[in-house]
């Protein structure tokens, strides 16, 4: 680093990044903000720069650096940050730069104590976020879904499902051909197994259901339909247990079956256009993440979808992890699922298209459907995504689309703004339709929000309301 280069880095004030000590006699203090650097993204402590951002420089002597050598051994594990020496333009006075990148072996402490950066300050690490990372250094190699899955064989696979799988990843280029069709050689192709065993990734992804159920009890999906905007009343609530393609599978006829749909009538057709009340690919996006990144090792744990008239959320057991925040995940982020054995076979099977995007591209959906940002909690101990429509609109039940004469009913509407007696819309359907038959007509197309009336009784007038309704599936 130059001089120049540094005067350009004061100018911009501590950040979480970067933090300034007047002299290394605030060394314990600028070691403790380089272990929480170190467990966090690094960055650098500089000596010899005042709080308010005054280069003042200080005498370095080797004893200085020695000093400084001595406090940075005390960080645990080992590391062996840069350190730089920049003379100011007066040559007797010097500005030591410490730099590390984030360490690889967290966490990491300084003289027996944890430390994170929040913001430009440096606080001590809990010691349930110490043990989180603790277990974050560890799954890259020991973790739940790497585990053997023991007494599964390859009888207890679904060769239909994972048949279908490889194929698709064949036909993608995202795996190769294993040229047969043995159930193991299948699996050993998308990285399921070890010495022969199946891995309890493979177990989750494609073993069959009642085996799941009896003894992976955690491979659950939980639905529920709520009435209003609570969890007062049940319409709907079921489980299921299977593997995860069977869930997902599960988990989109439930959608289907379950969601309103926004539907709109086409001017001088008066034919019902219907659109999802969600982005389909938005919903698949946050089910496939929350397969993706759950804890598979709660035995409690599951999927759960629950649908109410002003949102919809998707919740997955565990936490965030590798220092991610739900407000991160609406930026540019790395990839770094909690289960990337699982993810690969979903990326392989293409419901996952790239890597890193997901939250990101559920957003893309939503916003271009014109509808609010998703959001996102990460709450005891679980993930939600939480969708919104655009307003809150109760769904009405509609059994089936327009007949001919209700559609007639609407084309004589259409064509006088200021509505209709009931008589005159008789009049000029141009055929004898009985009384009761066109009121009924027109109570449900009010129902359905096409028509609205003023007035009571034989006096009452009707209106055609062009903007549409909402409807949702028997």
């Amino acid at each position: 680093m130059t001089l120049d280069e540094l005067l350009a880095l004061v100018r911009g004030g501590e950040t979480e990044l970067l933090e300034f000590k007047r002299s290394t006699g605030e060394r314990r203090e600028g070691m403790s903000s380089l272990c929480a650097m170190l467990n966090h993204r690094g960055g650098k402590v500089v000596f010899g720069v005042a709080p308010d951002g005054k280069v003042v420089g200080q005498q370095v002597s080797d004893h200085t650096i020695e000093e400084l050598a001595q406090d940075i051994g005390r960080i645990e594990p080992p590391v062996f940050p840069t350190i730089d020496r920049l003379s100011l333009d007066n040559g007797d006075l010097q500005v030591l730069v410490v730099s590390a990148n984030a360490g690889p072996a967290r966490p990491y402490t300084y003289k027996g104590q944890a430390y994170r950066r929040i913001g430009n300050t440096t606080v001590a690490l809990s010691r349930d976020e110490y043990n989180r990372m603790v277990v974050e250094r560890l799954h890259a190699d020991i973790r739940w879904e790497n585990e053997a899955a023991s007494r599964w064989t390859p009888e207890d696979i679904d060769m239909q499902t994972l048949g279908r799988v490889m194929d698709e990843a064949i036909r993608r280029s995202r795996a190769a051909d294993p040229g047969t069709r043995d159930p193991l050689a299948l699996l050993r192709g998308l990285s399921l197994t070890r010495d022969a065993s199946i891995l309890k990734a493979a177990v989750v992804l494609f073993g069959q259901a009642e085996r799941l159920e009896a003894e992976m009890p955690q491979c659950m999906l939980r639905v529920a339909r709520f009435r209003g905007i609570d969890r007062t009343t049940f319409i709907d609530n079921r489980q299921f247990h299977g593997n995860v393609f069977d869930l997902l599978n599960t988990a989109e006829r439930f959608l289907r079956e379950s969601l309103p749909v926004a539907g709109r009538v086409l001017p001088g057709l008066f034919e019902r256009v219907d659109d999802p009340l969600y982005p389909p690919l938005a919903l698949r996006e946050a089910l496939a993440n929350a397969f993706c990144h759950r804890d598979y090792s709660i035995g409690g744990g599951s999927v759960a979808i629950a649908i109410y008239d002003d949102r919809l959320e998707v919740t997955s057991s565990g936490s965030l992890h590798f220092g991610l925040t739900a407000e991160a995940l609406f930026k540019s982020h790395e990839s770094l699922p909690w289960n990337p054995l699982i993810a690969r076979a979903l990326y392989r099977s293409g419901l996952i298209e790239s890597w890193g995007r997901g939250t990101l591209k559920i957003a893309e959906l939503m916003l271009a459907a014109g509808l609010p940002a998703p959001e996102i909690e990460d709450v005891g101990g679980c993930v939600t995504v939480r969708l919104r429509p655009s307003r809150y609109e109760p769904p009405q039940r509609v059994a089936h689309d327009l007949s001919a004469p209700q559609r007639a009913v609407l084309a004589a509407l259409e064509g006088a703004p200021d509505g209709l007696a009931l008589r005159e819309v008789r009049a000029l359907l141009g055929v004898v339709v009985p009384e009761w038959a066109l009121k009924y007509d027109l109570d449900l197309l009010k129902r359905l929000g096409l028509v609205e009336s003023r007035g009571r009784g034989r006096g009452a007038f009707w209106r055609f309301v062009p903007q549409g309704f909402e409807s949702e599936p028997e």
